[in-house]
């Protein structure tokens, strides 16, 4: 058995950093932050060549699109990260902070209702890079779906955003037709015809927006594109179910200053070592989601930003 000369302490210093101990050995394994989740042919060249060139020429993804390179040597570790830094790419991804953003392919998907690498990217830049020194009571996931199909599992995130389209229904236009085709091509079966009258029941509707277009009177034209997050998943040794804000966010804008709300109540109200789901619970889904549809916690951004919290961290994996 290979005997260990990386310290405890230095494990712990490089990790913050973005590299795990491969277990028994004085190796790492270096984790690249894709930003979300794509990278250029350029990027993908220098990664292929920091494999060979530090680590035992593989590489490997994980689940929350990171690229990791196995076998870096601890004495190597800052060469592979200048190496890496020409091609516009840094190591990290650990900790009781926000972590990388996940995305689907969004509107290069048929299904697709946003722009998920594009809204993945800002994300990425104000709450990864941007609240990067911020310490919270345990690591907060951030994944972003385009549609309602929930590919990349946006309610099993401490915060999920699902991309929408909110059908417009004109009443008038309808003929109630026997055979219609908006209830035909409704995959959930929110749209049936009652008495004549389309009716769409929006407790079932999840705003896929396949009914759009679909009517040949034209009952259902268009459709209002917007953003339904979740708060409160979480996937791993405990399970929870995120719930649903109550509204569906029709401004971009409006919607990414929920994430910054929710960062800030986390940090503020949770406790060190509890994930975003059990604050919730301790707190109340209702009155964490009151706090998130006003904006009276960014009046304390400040302040809460300044205090000494979780100074000991809770991500213990």
């Amino acid at each position: 058995m290979a005997t260990l000369t990386v310290s405890a302490a230095d494990e712990k210093r490089v990790k913050a950093m973005g590299f795990l101990s491969n277990k028994g050995t004085d190796n790492f394994n270096a984790r690249i932050i894709t930003v979300n989740g794509k990278i250029t042919a350029e990027q993908q060249r220098c990664i292929a060549e920091a494999a060979e060139k530090f680590g035992n020429g593989e590489v490997a993804f994980t689940t929350r699109l990171t690229v990791e390179v196995p076998g870096v040597p601890y004495e190597k570790i800052e060469e592979f990260q200048e190496f890496i830094g020409k091609a516009g790419l840094t190591t990290g991804g650990t900790g009781s902070k926000v972590r990388p953003v996940v995305a689907c392919k969004g509107t290069t998907c048929q299904y697709g209702l946003l722009d998920s690498f594009g809204l993945a990217r800002e994300i990425h830049e104000r709450f990864y890079v941007g609240y990067r020194q911020v310490q919270l009571p345990h690591k907060f996931k951030i994944a972003v779906g385009g549609c309602p199909n929930n590919c990349v599992k946006p309610d099993l995130n401490d915060l999920g955003i699902i991309g929408q389209r909110i059908p417009n229904f004109d009443e008038d236009s309808c003929n109630g037709c026997k055979k219609c085709a908006i209830e035909k091509n409704c995959p959930v079966g929110a749209a049936k015809v009652v008495d004549g009258v389309l009716e769409i029941d929006k407790d079932v509707c999840n705003n896929c927006g396949r009914c759009v277009g679909k009517c040949p009177f034209d009952a259902i034209e268009d459709g209002t594109y917007g953003y339904k997050i979740y708060i409160g998943g979480r996937w791993g040794k405990k399970v929870a179910q995120g719930r649903a804000l109550s509204k569906v966010f029709t401004d971009k804008e409006e919607a990414l200053s929920v994430i910054e709300k929710a960062l800030l109540l986390f940090r503020e109200q949770g406790k060190t070592g509890e994930r975003f789901s059990q604050t919730i619970d301790r707190l109340g889904f209702e009155n964490v989601e009151a706090q998130l549809l006003s904006d009276e916690i960014l009046g304390r951004k400040d302040e809460i930003l300044a205090a000494n919290l979780h100074t000991k961290g809770g991500a213990t994996c």
